[in-house]
């Protein structure tokens, strides 16, 4: 039998953060379904674990978990060359970016022109390696702390950092193709 304080501690740590592992489990897999699956996953290791949370970020503590779940279901469900992580003036070009992914707009011309380059948008980050494409999903999207980012990670501020910078530029690069065509 199920515990009530279990289900309240659940309900109370990890409900609240189903929406930002979702996002997250979306960027990672790349499709909603696949998401899905890791965070029924999630949600099954969070409540598995929940007895042992000892405080702290909430959040954080999901965000690593799904993280964790993600890429576990990506290595038993799809291709390793897809999944295999390779350490291979514009910043306002990706601010913009990044604020098309969550601005409504006001006429259907504009909200035409912004679908379009929110799409682009999705495409390139989509593109970019799996470490820098979290890491900027966790910073510029989730809106998380370096720290924060580094904890769920597991890996050092100073990385998180550099990887944040090395996926702008990436994706500052990408972008600049799509638009000057390849060079």
């Amino acid at each position: 039998m199920i515990g009530g304080d279990q289900r309240a501690r659940f309900s109370a740590l990890v409900t609240p953060h189903l929406s930002d592992a979702l996002t997250m489990a979306l960027w990672l897999t790349g499709n909603r379904a696949d998401a899905e699956d890791v965070i029924q996953e999630t949600c099954l290791r969070a409540f598995r674990a929940i007895d042992d949370y000892s405080g702290g970020g909430a959040r954080a503590w999901v965000l690593t978990i799904t993280r964790n779940t993600a890429y576990s279901w990506l290595r038993k469900n799809r291709r390793p060359d897809l999944v295999a992580l390779d350490e291979v003036g514009a910043e306002e070009s990706v601010e913009r970016g990044l604020e098309l992914l969550s601005t409504d707009h006001a006429s259907p011309e504009a909200e035409l022109i912004a679908k379009t380059e929110t799409e682009r948008f999705r495409a390139a980050i989509a593109k970019l390696a799996p470490e820098f494409r979290e890491t900027l999903v966790l910073r510029d999207i989730q809106g998380l702390e370096y720290r924060e980012i580094a904890q769920i990670t597991g890996t050092p501020v100073g990385t998180v950092m550099s990887r944040l910078a090395r996926g702008r530029r990436h994706l500052i690069r990408s972008l600049s193709e799509k638009l000057d065509g390849p060079k």
